[in-house]
């Protein structure tokens, strides 16, 4: 079963949210917030899945939310999903940086938010829509020129050509088309550029990516 908690100021939206997580068999929400700190409380509480948190909340917000629960070693296994009005959003840029394991705009189909949160649940960054990687790309582009991190030296040549396609967009799957290796192969290979880099997920190495130069926007047609 799949623990979910819902964060968000407004109870129209949670009740809304809430109607359509019940309906499924294999999904259960533990708790609702209205802010934050009731978020961060309701994780530590609940030890949730996922947290869909509301990046704009009085007090403390969905970034700050976010990045107490994916910086606390205790909430290890909870996965943030951020949900926003608006996809081109500095602040969701913000804090898929600060850990949170992908995005949903508040009026997305049914369908996508209970893929959205079996996705991040079985442990998977909420990276495949194409609005996702744009995000990324624009705002890292913003924000500074890139450079090389130095805990890149810790990769492999291999590791680094694997690292580039996973920023590229491309999924286990396609990566092991694309260099021949088995999909097993190229699964254990992003596992182990992941502790490594000791990122949580593959939206913080989608980020890393760009941010060291490794991945420039423009790729994406």
């Amino acid at each position: 079963m799949i623990r979910v908690v819902l964060a968000d100021d407004q109870t129209l939206v949670r009740a809304g949210f809430r109607s359509i997580l019940s309906g499924e068999d294999d999904i259960e929400v533990v708790g609702e917030a209205a802010d934050g700190e009731q978020a961060v409380a309701l994780a530590h509480e609940q030890r949730p899945h996922v947290v869909l948190m509301d990046i704009r909340m009085p007090g403390t917000d969905g970034l700050e939310a976010t990045r107490r629960i994916t910086t606390d070693p205790r909430l290890a296994a909870v996965r943030v999903v951020i949900l926003t009005t608006f996809d081109m959003d500095d602040h969701v840029y913000g804090a898929l940086r600060a850990g949170a394991s992908g995005f949903l705009v508040k009026d997305t189909e049914p369908m996508e938010l209970l893929h959205g949160v079996r996705v991040v649940a079985r442990g998977d960054a909420l990276i495949a829509p194409a609005v996702t990687r744009r995000l990324i790309s624009e705002f890292a582009n913003r924000r500074k020129q890139p450079s090389p991190s130095p805990r890149l030296n810790a990769l492999t040549e291999r590791e680094r050509e694997v690292m580039g396609l996973v920023g590229s967009g491309l999924s286990n799957d396609e990566i092991a088309a694309r260099l021949v290796l088995s999909p097993a192969t190229s699964k254990t290979h992003v596992s182990r550029i992941m502790t490594k880099l000791g990122v949580r997920d593959r939206a913080q190495l989608v980020i890393l990516a760009y941010e060291s130069g490794m991945i420039t926007p423009g790729w994406m047609t």
